[in-house]
């Protein structure tokens, strides 16, 4: 059992922070290498949006799971355990593209295996990190540890986005993979070193029923949430924001060929760009020193302004104007996620924090898988007309945002009250 931290940058929470860092650049070579493999192999969106759906199910079915699993058990182990079995798929991956290059339906058939298995580990992962960081660092220091992991994860990010479509076009997808696999396994082992704090449990309980125990403390997550107005809202909010969000993520490789007629190197670009607007949003959040109802009205404005760009990138036919509102998107996308993250952190106690995590991101994920699926296949039907699709989501997004900033308990649980 180790101490309770007195600074943001101790020596737990740098191999937290070195190690994600590494691993999410490996990630965003993965996911450009398997976008644009897909692309150029099959043409298919439909198949696009069908393996990021596959990845994103396990989340809703398995998050409270996870989220109990982090509130029973090492939060640090469940960390360390889901890194390395990640890096482990991911490397037979780029096996497979090695030694078999022209076996397109087997190399299909293991990146949907892939994605489910990803999807499973993640749904095990968020939650523990998410509970794990408050544990690492004094509780004024949340929100500046939310602010630098992001802001490192979103420098990642720049460098596997900004060079994503070179480095496919250089290298191709094998190698790509082959960095997403090395990198979990430096992330994995790096956090072997974390020391945390004992987590509490009750043993009598774990002897007697383990089952019941665990499904019981799964319903205490459910019911905490329930009982908190605000948070229940913002769950909401973020399961249909995702659902309309997600043709952004499925059909940019082809806004960025059919729409901007550029080539692949403008997808990473684009993207880059959208990292560095979450980079700088991230930083200035950390800097700012501001609560209650000054935060309520920032985030508010910042989350409109979230859905607005999503509906003029559809608009968007040149690459300057599309850099614009990427950057715009990221800036404010970045603040908003830094702030809800640190406010749920601070106000959720310590022996339940993992399962409200958990709920979270299975609620608010839970409508995404669809909204992929479906994004692709009305890309096909439509001719491949990504600015209709982007403007409508976009639209559909301004739409809710507006209406939940006239919820007053949606407001209170933004000002921390």
């Amino acid at each position: 059992m180790t101490t309770k931290p007195t600074k943001l940058l101790n020596k737990n929470f740098l191999l937290l922070w070195q190690g994600q860092f590494v691993s999410l650049i490996g990630s965003q070579a993965h996911n450009i290498a398997m976008l644009f493999w897909i692309k150029h192999t099959t043409g298919s969106a439909s198949l696009m949006g069908t393996i990021l759906m596959l990845a994103m199910i396990p989340s809703v079915i398995l998050g409270p799971i996870g989220g109990a699993l982090a509130d029973r058990f090492s939060r640090r182990k469940i960390i360390v355990i889901t890194d390395l079995l990640n890096g482990l798929v991911i490397l037979s991956l780029a096996v497979l593209m090695f030694s078999k290059p022209d076996s397109t339906t087997l190399v299909i058939t293991w990146l949907f295996i892939v994605a489910v298995v990803n999807g499973i580990l993640s749904s095990l992962f968020r939650p523990a990190i998410s509970a794990f960081i408050p544990d690492l660092v004094p509780k004024d220091k949340i929100t500046g540890a939310n602010s630098a992991i992001t802001s490192s994860a979103q420098f990642a990010q720049l460098i596997g986005q900004g060079l994503g479509g070179v480095a496919f076009r250089l290298l191709g997808a094998p190698v790509l993979f082959l960095i997403d696999g090395l990198s979990f396994l430096f992330s994995g082992i790096s956090e072997l070193f974390i020391s945390e704090p004992e987590v509490k449990t009750t043993e009598k309980d774990l002897k007697s029923s383990p089952l019941k125990t665990f499904l019981n403390e799964i319903k205490e997550g459910f019911h905490y949430v329930w009982r908190q107005k605000g948070l229940r809202e913002l769950i909401v909010m973020a399961a249909f924001m995702n659902f309309f969000g997600a043709p952004f993520v499925t059909l940019l490789p082809f806004y960025v060929e059919n729409v901007l007629n550029s080539t692949t190197d403008w997808y990473g670009i684009l993207l880059a760009t959208e990292g560095i607007g979450v980079l700088i949003g991230a930083i200035v959040t950390g800097a700012l020193k501001i609560s209650g109802k000054t935060r309520c009205n920032l985030m508010l404005i910042l989350l409109l302004c979230v859905t607005l760009c999503e509906f003029f990138l559809g608009f968007a036919r040149t690459i300057p104007l599309a850099l614009c509102v990427m950057f715009l998107l990221g800036f404010s996308s970045g603040m908003v996620n830094v702030y809800i993250g640190s406010i749920i952190q601070m106000a959720t106690p310590q022996e339940i924090r993992g399962r409200v995590f958990g709920l979270l991101g299975a609620v608010a994920s839970g409508l995404m898988p669809i909204g992929m699926g479906l994004s692709g296949i009305i890309a096909d039907m439509t001719g491949k007309n990504i600015p209709l699709i982007y403007a409508v989501s976009g639209g559909a997004t301004a739409v809710l945002a507006i209406y939940l900033g006239t919820r007053t308990n949606f407001r209170r649980f933004l000002a921390g009250n």
